[in-house]
């Protein structure tokens, strides 16, 4: 696939995403991004290995920058807790060239990224349900559309404008 129409795909995709599955996708990406740097420790690629590393240290700054701590709560301070520990691991996978670290992170972020995408799943399911039982309004009024006149039986109306 051409680069260009994947990365319009994807700036369209984030652009219509909700802020639940905005975060989702960042979990996602953050998965993404160590399994990568886990792949360039297999295979020796130390500057791979940082960029995704890297990548993945940005991410979950960004997801640990994000959280509300007054209307969080509890769950916030846990989450902070954990990102925290994270971003400790990731810079064992720098500093050891450490695989393990990276796989460990992962193996947090799994859940939290499944926990998000049940989230925006329910918050999708909400959005269909209200809007079958809207199309559930509008249906009754259609076949009442139907029965009136077309545009060719309608009497033609003509005004003229005089001066």
């Amino acid at each position: 696939m051409d680069t260009r129409v994947a990365h319009h795909y994807q700036t369209q995709q984030v652009m219509t995403s909700t802020p639940v599955k905005l975060v989702s996708m960042l979990h996602d990406q953050a998965i993404a991004s160590l399994t990568e740097a886990v792949a360039a420790i297999e295979a020796g690629h130390i500057e791979n290995r940082w960029r995704a590393n890297r990548r993945a240290a940005h991410i979950i700054s960004t997801l640990a920058g994000t959280l509300d701590m007054q209307q969080g709560g509890e769950i916030a301070e846990n989450l902070d807790k954990l990102y925290r520990f994270m971003m400790v691991r990731l810079m064992q996978v720098d500093f050891r060239n450490d695989g393990q670290a990276a796989e460990d992170v992962i193996r947090l972020l799994r859940p939290l990224r499944d926990a998000w995408n049940e989230l925006a799943q329910r918050g999708q399911d909400a959005l269909q349900q209200e809007a079958r039982a809207a199309m559930q309004l509008i249906e009754p009024a259609r076949p009442a559309r139907a029965q009136q006149a077309t545009p060719a039986a309608a009497p033609v109306r003509r005004f003229s404008v005089s001066a």
